[in-house]
């Protein structure tokens, strides 16, 4: 263990083990409904028309960034617990854990990139058209909270298949997770839809099922 910590916390694994704490950190959030995945999601900065530009678009930016970090941290550790075995002095393991950190760059790319080509089928691209089809429909608030700035929600197309999208309210209406909402509007700029709490009117079999 101790070793095992060591290891972690040497040059240059201690860069992607920071990295790699915040990104289990996002995920815990995203678990519990305190955050949301968005298709665009820029993290720490890295916006998703970056991430396209190095052969990794079709994926959430969130996604791309987290297999990013668990492969550099996984063979930088690997590099370091080696380097530990074999003895080099200060300045040449300087130099050689230098080596490590672009060798796990370079190998975090190349998996995460192979990987992103079969995932990018599980995002398809939406155009703003099939995102305004969903106007008028219901949807079922997947967040323990919809508010003016954060929401999520899936929703049901017309021809059976379910996505899960952004959504925003402009009042206070309580919503939690597994309620009904109404679709009426599309933001284009923000790629959201504005909801209203769907009442029995909207959706009469989930009603009457309370």
């Amino acid at each position: 263990m101790t070793d095992f910590l060591g290891a972690a916390l040497s040059f240059p694994t201690v860069l992607f083990s920071f990295l790699l704490v915040v990104v289990v950190g996002y995920w815990l959030l995203v678990l519990t409904g305190v955050l949301d995945l968005g298709d665009d999601l820029d993290v720490d900065g890295v916006p998703g028309n970056f991430l396209a530009g190095l052969g990794l678009g079709g994926v959430p930016s969130a996604v791309v960034f987290s297999l990013l970090v668990a492969v550099a941290w996984f063979v930088s550790l690997a590099g370091t617990a080696l380097l530990d075995g074999l003895g080099f002095g200060s300045g040449t393991r300087i130099l050689v854990s230098i080596g490590v950190l672009l060798a796990a760059a370079l190998c975090a790319w190349l998996v995460t990139r192979l990987v992103a080509v079969p995932l990018s089928r599980l995002f398809p691209a939406e155009s703003d058209a099939t995102r305004h089809a969903f106007v008028g429909r219901l949807c079922v608030v997947r967040t323990g909270t919809v508010t003016a700035d954060f929401g999520q929600a899936e929703v049901t197309a017309a021809d059976g298949s379910s996505a899960v999208v952004q959504i925003r309210q402009p009042g206070e209406e309580k919503m939690t997770a597994g309620s009904s909402a109404l679709i009426y509007d599309y933001d284009t700029e923000g790629e959201f839809f504005w909801v209203m709490p769907a009442g029995p009117a909207f959706d009469p079999l989930r009603h009457s099922a309370k």
